[in-house]
């Protein structure tokens, strides 16, 4: 907590009087204590008999002090004088001193301890007005503050200096043509103007997280030249009301100045969020900052030569009055990248890396689906620092594999010892493994293995994905139903071979995972006999008390015949699982001794296994070396 200037300024006046005391209370010291503490006592009797006995050399009175300086016989030239306090009057001594011949002087060190004591007060003085000014200082630096909080905060730069330009981002080649007309704009208006065209205000570039949005407003730029402003969305929000509104209006003043110029604003979704919006009718601040906003980008007064660049990743909740033409006037998709973005942005990234010749960039791109270029970038990091602690000279394809799985899967612990807990693991991956290769319209595996992972990961499956269908969400009804029943190969194994009082918690994962996409075919796909009806909306997310009370969209009855339906599903292909693993039982306990002898089965060793005892169906199976290969993922984790 900050506390008051003026008590800071008393305290330091109240400190420093009570230092001002300090010489007053020990700085005199009385001659006779100053003899006594060097062992040189020496009183007024001593005098008197000294210089009767001729041992007095000179005697020098000091009046001020009412003290005597006394030279004796004999002593060396820098022997101190001894000091005796004298009476108020000294008959006595004075005719002594005459009869003796003792020479005598007048002193007086009222001067000397005039001038020691003024020094020793100024020296406390100094301090003290050093303090003063000091927080006088802060006193007025404060108050600047304040007059000055609802300025922007946004960093200006008359030439953006980001060092990146577009050859740097690699991946997204629609949203770069779409931003490379931005700077073309900056660059040559006229192109545009002579043909009727309007300078867009405002571009949103919208994307998960990780997929560049950032850097591609830096590479706009880099790219163009001009006066550049950079300030995220929550600067603009303070607890003080008028501050968010005052920044905005300080911001837009001074890129009217720079004109042409380029305003990036990073996550607007915390400035831009819907008015109105929430449980308590929403934040008039951060509302009063956004309709400033709305009014600096398009309201009475034009704001020409300003364009601004947001970026957000949830565009669902930025209001609509922000999205409509002549503010935001085009929406920028910034989307993970496909096989050849990947690619490209392996290639960018690989640059300040020493990778093995054999390394095939193409391989990791194929492997990655889904991956954004942060999630690539940190594959190649990862695989770096694996090299690094194996004390290899270049990242080999081995780093890279074991690097995709930490980041997919997880952290590799120790090996289990062989146990019934082992067995228990290996009985369920082999379930899983035998009955992705078995069915007809599931995915190839890829590899399985018992190697614990972190997170409380006992053993994995790995199919490879077919990357088209990953991207389009076009899964068939066949499909789905043989992901099911692959995912239920797990519980059926261990219900086979150990039994019902065996059976382990470990598919519980399995089985939320079945119970989602059972639901999703009943309620969303129509693939049911329940109708070609949608039951239930893609998104139900709660958005500030928007949706709080939710409804469903179906009868009791109807939800009734839903949960049946998903019962059903997962019971037939649970049922169909047991009938494969209770036929190819010989060969479920061969893998399973040679998974637990080896701790992992490449698929193609797998499929070579299980050709000698039954027939594949036909699917396209791939080398794990061939450039063709596709992502492997895990579908099942125990």
């Amino acid at each position: 907590m900050k506390s008051n200037p003026g008590k800071r300024f008393a305290l330091a006046s109240a400190f420093a009087v009570s230092l001002l005391v300090l010489p007053g209370t020990f700085g005199g010291q009385s001659a006779v204590a100053q003899n006594q503490r060097n062992g040189q006592e020496f009183t007024y009797g001593d005098l008197i008999r000294s210089i009767e006995a001729g041992k007095v050399r000179e005697v020098k009175f000091d009046e001020s002090e009412q003290t005597a300086r006394v030279y004796l016989e004999g002593d060396k030239e820098n022997t101190p004088p001894r000091e005796v306090r004298l009476l108020n009057r000294n008959p006595e001594l004075i005719r002594k001193l005459r009869e003796n011949r003792v020479e005598t002087s007048q002193v007086s060190s009222a001067n000397g301890r005039a001038a020691i004591s003024l020094l020793i007060n100024l020296m406390w003085i100094l301090p003290l007005l050093a303090l003063m000014i000091l927080v006088v200082r802060r006193s007025s630096n404060a108050s600047s503050q304040a007059m000055n909080f609802g300025k922007t905060r946004a960093r200006f730069q008359m030439e953006a200096k980001t060092g990146i330009v577009f050859d740097d981002v690699a991946g997204i080649e629609e949203a770069k043509e779409e931003l490379q007309e931005v700077v073309t704009f900056l660059k040559q208006p006229e192109k545009f103007t002579a043909v009727g065209a309007r300078i867009p205000k405002g571009v949103l570039l919208v994307g998960p997280p990780g997929t560049g949005k950032t850097m591609l407003a830096k590479a706009i730029a880099g790219e163009a030249g001009v006066p550049f402003f950079s300030i995220s969305g929550s600067e603009f929000v303070e607890m003080f009301v008028g501050v968010g509104a005052s920044r905005v209006r300080d911001l837009f003043k001074k890129a009217k100045d720079n004109a042409p110029c380029l305003i990036f604003i990073d996550e607007i979704d915390a400035v831009g969020r819907q008015r109105g919006a929430g449980i308590g009718g929403g934040n008039d601040e951060r509302e009063q900052t956004l309709n400033q906003l709305l009014t600096e980008m398009d309201g009475f007064e034009g704001n020409t030569g300003i364009i601004i660049i947001a970026a957000t990743n949830r565009p669902d909740v930025l209001d609509a009055a922000l999205l409509r033409p002549g503010r935001f006037d085009r929406q920028v998709i910034v989307d993970a990248p496909d096989r050849k973005g990947r690619l490209a942005i392996l290639k960018v990234h690989a640059r300040n890396k020493k990778l093995d010749p054999a390394v095939s960039l193409e391989v990791v791109a194929r492997r990655t689906p889904g991956f954004t270029g942060a999630d690539l970038a940190n594959l190649l990091n990862e695989a770096a620092i694996l090299t690094a602690r194996r004390r290899k000279d270049m990242i080999t394809q081995v780093e890279i594999d074991d690097a995709i799985d930490r980041l997919t899967i997880g952290l590799m612990m120790n090996p289990l010892l062989d146990s019934k807990k082992k067995r228990i693991i290996a009985y369920h991956e082999i379930g899983h493994a035998l009955l992705a290769t078995l069915l007809p319209h599931s995915d190839p595996l890829n590899k399985v293995t018992i190697i614990p992972r972190s997170g409380g990961v006992g053993g994995f499956s790995q199919q490879i994905f077919n990357e088209e269908i990953i991207d389009s969400g076009l899964y068939t009804l066949a499909w789905m139903k043989d992901h099911i029943t692959m995912t239920l190969g797990g519980k059926a194994c261990e219900v086979e071979v150990f039994g019902e009082a065996e059976v382990t918690g470990g598919a519980s994962g399995d089985l939320k995972a079945v119970t989602n996409l059972a639901r999703k075919m009943a309620t969303m796909y129509g693939m049911t006999d329940l109708g070609l009806v949608a039951l239930e909306s893609q998104n139900q997310d709660v958005f500030l008390g928007r949706d709080w009370v939710t409804r469903n969209e179906y009868s009791e009855e109807m939800a009734v015949k839903i949960d049946r339906k998903v019962r059903e599903i997962s019971q037939e292909c649970y049922t169909e699982a047991r009938r494969i693993i209770r036929e190819n039982r010989a060969l479920v306990d061969r893998l399973v001794d040679l998974l637990i002898e080896q701790e992992t089965i490449e698929g193609e060793q797998f499929r070579q296994i299980v050709a000698e005892y039954t027939t594949i169906p036909e699917k396209i199976y791939v080398n794990p070396q061939d450039q063709k290969r596709s992502f492997a993922e895990p579908v099942a984790q125990e």
